[in-house]
């Protein structure tokens, strides 16, 4: 397994020494600010890499939000046939390239990158530490020492009786269940069109998750390195934010979001219309003169000679 997992353990290594290296002439090499904004480095570099996927993510809710009609049609169709009803939705899917998972996409994407830094961070924090991927002795033993907010950052809820580490540890993991429900509840308050909660799949897999992942975070987060809650903190800060600005300037059609966006345009263009008028497009200003039948141009009378 580590053999296979060596590639990941190199990339993730290579990423948080280099940041160090350049954090360590400010703030030095055995500070608990040089390791920890390394990981947050971590994070920022994935994050970019991931805005793709995120913005397939994207494209393939809004299509699920559009297929939801014909999926209502499918359950009722074949609401007494379990297994031709998944068939049709599955069929539907397919022709439409969309997949109802496509949510968790991201997550699933990282969680290679957040196993291979859970076992450099847990290696740090044996004793002796032991080094993985790029990371040598030196570095390991000095990343040992790395504090955050007086925790050292290779420590973990349950192995350890500092009280420090534990409160630290409580407030990581008590704001990683929060943004992520937070994050949720936005998508479903502002970034979802108005559905039908009887019998709608998209709904109920967002309110299971709604509820599941807080608390995946907070019963598996006590196993955790402080350096690896800081990373998911600042991932699922990441997430809110950028799913924030998602919803908030381009929203789903139909969703509350979008609904308050075109408000917001009206109030501020109240002479604009979305009917097309005399060629103008969608949205545009319509000059009052030219509102009415266009007025021909006066012709000027030609002299005879």
């Amino acid at each position: 397994m580590n053999t296979i997992l060596n590639p990941l353990y190199i990339a993730v290594s290579w990423v948080i020494t280099t940041i160090h290296g350049l954090l360590s002439p400010i703030f030095g090499e055995a500070s608990g600010v040089s390791w920890s904004v390394a990981i947050i480095g971590l994070v920022v570099l994935i994050r970019i890499i991931l805005i793709p996927l995120f913005v397939k993510q994207i494209k393939s809710q809004r299509a699920l939000t559009a297929l939801q009609p014909h999926l209502k049609e499918i359950q009722k169709k074949y609401k007494d046939d379990r297994q031709k009803q998944s068939e049709e939705m599955m069929k539907l899917y397919k022709e439409h390239k969309t997949n109802p998972l496509a949510s968790c996409f991201p997550i699933l994407a990282q969680a290679p990158i957040f196993f291979a830094l859970f076992t450099v961070l847990n290696g740090i924090g044996k004793n002796p530490p032991v080094a993985h991927g790029v990371l040598t002795q030196t570095d390991a033993e000095s990343a040992a020492q790395a504090k955050f907010f007086g925790a050292p950052i290779s420590e973990t809820f349950l192995g350890t009786s500092s009280g420090t580490v534990k409160i630290v540890t409580v407030i990581l993991i008590a704001f990683m269940s929060l943004t992520t429900f937070t994050t949720q509840r936005q998508l479903m308050v502002k970034g979802m069109p108005k559905m039908d909660s009887s019998n709608n799949m998209m709904l109920q897999q967002q309110k299971i998750m709604l509820y599941l992942f807080p608390v995946i975070f907070a019963v598996s987060g006590v196993n955790f390195p402080i350096g690896v809650l800081i990373y998911w903190s600042t991932t699922n800060l990441w997430t809110w934010g950028q799913q924030f600005y998602v919803i908030k300037r381009n929203p789903t059609p139909g969703s509350p979001a979008y609904e308050e966006l075109q408000k917001k345009r009206s109030s501020k263009n109240p002479s604009a219309t979305n009917e097309n008028i005399d060629g103008a497009t969608e949205g545009s200003v319509i000059d009052p003169e030219i509102k009415g039948q266009r007025q021909q141009p006066n012709k000027k009378k030609k002299k005879k000679k």
